[in-house]
């Protein structure tokens, strides 16, 4: 999932459909939705009306919509507000929950990384200079 939405023009089901397609699967949007922390709701709903959060969720739940092992997300919190932050975090430490999902989260927040991580690759310069568990990496 990139830093900053980028939805297909269309609906959010729309989008949802065109990503489950691409790795073969069968759409149960409701269940994309709910998992990505929107209401079922906003499947038929226009993607250029929606809020950033809102738009952020939505690529979340396209991303899920393709069943994927790992989720790869580049600092998915990084253009919203507080509010927003706070409800995608708390997805996502759902989705660690309810799907045993593993998710590599790049971010230049260290409090995000104590929030969501349990193992970190610290970088300086673009070199690693740390990794291991939350605490230790982040001594």
């Amino acid at each position: 999932m990139p830093q900053l939405p980028a939805l297909l023009e269309g609906t959010v089901e729309s989008n949802l459909a065109y990503a489950a397609g691409l790795a073969g699967k069968e759409l149960d949007a409701e269940r994309c939705l709910r998992l990505g922390g929107l209401d079922p709701d906003f499947a038929p709903r226009d993607v250029a009306k929606l809020s950033v959060g809102e738009q952020q969720r939505a690529m979340l739940a396209r991303a899920l919509a393709q069943e994927p092992a790992v989720l790869l997300l580049d600092e998915p919190t990084s253009a919203l507000d507080q509010a927003a932050r706070d409800a995608i975090e708390a997805t996502l430490v759902q989705l660690r929950r309810e799907l045993e999902i593993s998710i590599v989260l790049v971010s230049h927040d260290p409090e995000q990384a104590r929030r969501l991580g349990d193992w970190v690759v610290r970088l300086e310069a673009g070199r690693a200079v740390a990794a291991g568990p939350i605490e230790e990496a982040m001594a």
